[in-house]
């Protein structure tokens, strides 16, 4: 079994190396051609010195005297054919590089649009630190071989070329090289399948650091706030330590056989000149033949050693590919259609709910998902504000990305103007509907960089009256240089209410027609969250139509704005009507209510009345804090 699945990663690994071939054809004859001139001038050097040695060296040694035409003739072959080794080495090393980057930077694309189609259900099944070592180690490891490939292939042009000189030379010596290449060659092979199944394990445990890693960094927030350091700590350092057996391992096999693989030409340039010394006594071979027969193994060593390093690499190539397959050719595309909502229609939009269901995906294929949301039924009007209420794990969260289409409903339609969201181009979906998380995400780079994010058509201005509508135009103003201020990595240097307003204040600068806030403003002031849902409802703010409201509540203050208020439980529709009616009307929904107002109230009185973290631009507070 072991043999079988070591030839079955050599075949895999020659497919692996067949499609790089295949992809970048030019770049590989262009390296392949100067691989193969070097081949062959290593052959003609060989025989160039032998015919130096014994037609120039040997006869100055026995005359005392050398003709200097003769001389000068030996200077100028060996310095020609130092040339066009060095051309050949130029164009194999370029052409190699060139090839094996061209391809690491194309496959790193790759994956990353993919990840961008896979829907959110693939994502919440891998962990971001895979995710990350798909796009940078595994794309390595896939193409680390096309280095040495095109070495390899000249290298096997040199041996055929070598072999066929040796015969021309002599049978007898001809014989010691068909000995010592094919032998070199089953070495190779040996090294490749004991090599295998040491870097696959490797490859999957930097995969697996990586992840640890990236959880780690962050939940730094978490970790520090849990206390958590040491047991995190040691978590990495089990799993570091894996990596680093692995990773000798690798290394301990590579010690046993680079020694043989060196020796092995050695042993074939002392059989050379055994037998060419015997040869050369009965007259077989002259002096120069043989000479050029022991120099010609003696450099042969370190080019037939590029075999080695290509069959080598195979095993990770393979583990790496294998890795980069999972992400290409997983499925769950979400296709858009080629429905468009009118760029310039006036006036907000119209988001319709209609027997949603929605389940996610498991982590195991084979195992049903568990039921988030069933036959959910209701409309945000335009222009209206509609409020979603209910407890944890009620699906809120869910119905907001079902909104934004960020997934799509197991049963029954979500629309936009009577469209249903399936149907729209993708830049129409995201000219027409803009979410704001609940966990703020900010960009290490400036507050204009943030808001913008390179949309055409944002101007300063734009973003200013973002801001203001965001209520975050004051702090900005007061940072040392504005638009301009970095905020450091996920915005650190801002605290929780800022970073919500400075997101909300992102997605405002689409002027989209339908806005859905997840529990957006849950780290602001309530004053400053009612003046942010009040400028919101305005149809007359300046440059953009008013919008249409969805927003995940649990503040009192804020679900008394809207126009009607939503109460979900297990995922479906209890009630729904005006905050005053569903108080009087349902318990549950009045019990929630009054309990998140009680909470809200007591984590104030707990705060420290006199700070303002507004007025600090290098506090960093935990998403949870309330921003005054």
């Amino acid at each position: 079994m072991a043999s079988k699945t070591s030839r079955d990663v050599l075949g895999r690994g020659l497919a692996v190396l067949g499609r790089a071939i295949r992809e970048q054809p030019r770049i590989f004859a262009v390296a392949v051609t100067g691989s193969v001139l070097f081949g062959l001038m290593v052959i003609a050097s060989a025989y160039v010195v032998g015919t130096v040695v014994g037609d120039v060296v040997v006869p100055a040694i026995a005359r005392g005297s050398v003709a200097a035409g003769t001389l000068a003739l030996a200077a100028a072959a060996l310095f020609g054919i130092s040339v066009l080794r060095v051309v050949g080495i130029f164009g194999r090393r370029l052409g190699a590089g060139y090839m094996q980057y061209r391809l690491q930077a194309a496959y790193r694309r790759r994956v990353t649009r993919r990840y961008l189609e896979l829907p959110l259900s693939w994502h919440h099944r891998n962990a971001t630190g895979t995710l990350l070592s798909n796009a940078n180690s595994d794309v390595e490891a896939a193409w680390y071989p096309i280095a040495p490939l095109p070495f390899a292939v000249g290298t096997l042009v040199m041996l055929v070329g070598a072999v066929a000189s040796l015969f021309a030379t002599d049978w007898a010596l001809a014989l010691v090289g068909l000995a010592v290449f094919p032998a070199l060659f089953m070495l190779n092979v040996i090294y490749s399948r004991r090599m295998a199944p040491r870097q696959a394990r490797a490859q999957r445990l930097r995969a697996e650091v990586s992840g640890i890693a990236h959880e780690s960094f962050d939940g730094a927030l978490v970790v520090k706030t849990m206390g958590r350091e040491a047991q995190e700590t040691a978590r990495f350092g089990s799993r570091a330590g894996e990596l680093r057996d692995a990773l000798i391992a690798v290394g301990r096999l590579r010690g046993v056989f680079d020694p043989m693989l060196e020796t092995l030409p050695s042993l074939g340039t002392l059989a050379v000149l055994v037998v060419g010394t015997f040869r050369l006594r009965q007259g077989a071979i002259s002096v120069a033949e043989l000479v050029s027969v022991a120099f010609l193994f003696t450099v042969l060593a370190f080019p037939v050693r590029a075999i080695g390093w290509v069959l080598a690499e195979l095993p990770r190539s393979v583990a790496g590919w294998d890795r980069l397959r999972r992400v290409l050719d997983a499925t769950g595309e979400m296709p858009y259609g080629d429905r468009e909502l009118a760029a310039d229609e006036a006036g907000p939009a119209t988001l319709a709910f209609a027997d949603v269901g929605f389940a996610y995906e498991p982590a195991e294929a084979h195992l049903p998902g568990a039921e988030v949301l069933g036959e959910v039924t209701f409309t945000v009007p335009a222009g209206k504000t509609v409020a979603l209420v209910g407890p944890t794990g009620a699906g809120k969260s869910t119905v907001a990305s079902l909104a934004v289409r960020l997934v799509d409903p197991r049963s029954g339609t979500v629309t936009l103007d009577g469209v249903d969201v399936r149907q729209l181009t993708a830049a129409s979906l995201a000219r027409t509907a803009a979410l704001v998380a609940q966990v703020p995400f900010v960009f290490d780079d400036t507050v204009r960089a943030n808001i913008a994010l390179d949309r055409p058509g944002i101007t300063d201005d734009d973003v200013w009256a973002a801001l203001r509508l965001a209520e975050a135009d004051g702090f900005v103003a007061a940072l040392p240089d504005g638009l301009d201020t970095m905020v450091g990595e996920r915005g650190t240097s801002l605290s929780g209410g800022q970073r919500q307003r400075l997101t909300l204040a992102r997605a405002l600068a689409g002027r989209p027609r339908l806005l859905v806030l997840d529990d957006a403003t849950s780290a602001v002031d309530p004053r400053v969250e009612a003046a942010i849902l009040a400028g919101l409802r305005a149809a007359d703010r300046p440059g953009a139509p008013g919008a249409s409201i969805l927003v995940v509540a649990y503040r009192r203050a804020t679900i008394a704005l809207a126009d009607e208020v939503i109460y979900l439980e297990q995922g479906r529709v209890v009630a729904r009507g005006t905050h005053t009616e569903l108080l009087a009307t349902v318990p549950g929904y009045a019990d929630l209510v009054t309990a998140y107002e009680q909470a809200e109230v007591e984590r104030s009185a707990q705060e420290p009345q006199p700070y303002d973290p507004d007025a600090d631009p290098l506090h960093s507070g935990l998403e949870i804090e309330v921003d005054r």
